[in-house]
């Protein structure tokens, strides 16, 4: 059971941290502006031109990534590029493996305590 509240307490922390990621990553339109980002930087005008949504709207959608983290925005002139941030997604894999690591823990857990029951008949 140690174990158990071990990874409990371990979800508790990385949940929060990416609890934002996760949220802004729950638009489909967010979806596929940061499907559109992984080819590279772009502006506001290059993504709205390439999507069925207005460029106000974008432009909205790309606020939530940047606040999430998710996207980072750099100047060059007048112009605003808009890149993936390595650092947020990097979060988000450590977080999902994590998930991963405790799926596979919990089934072999089971697998373990089957067999000792298994045995004990």
């Amino acid at each position: 059971m140690a174990n158990q509240s071990t990874r409990a307490a371990r979800r508790t922390r990385t949940d929060a941290s990416v609890g934002p990621l996760l949220a802004a990553l729950g638009d489909p339109t967010r979806q596929d502006i940061i499907e559109r980002l992984r080819a590279g930087a772009r502006t506001v005008g290059e993504l709205s031109d390439a999507m069925p949504v207005s460029r106000p709207a974008v432009s909205q959608h790309l606020k939530v990534l940047r606040e999430a983290g998710i996207v980072v925005e750099t100047r060059q002139g007048v112009r605003h590029y808009f890149a993936l941030d390595a650092g947020a997604l990097d979060s988000l894999r450590r977080h999902f493996e994590r998930l991963w690591q405790d799926v596979l823990q919990s089934f072999a857990d089971y697998v373990k305590e089957a067999e000792r029951a298994r045995k004990a008949k």
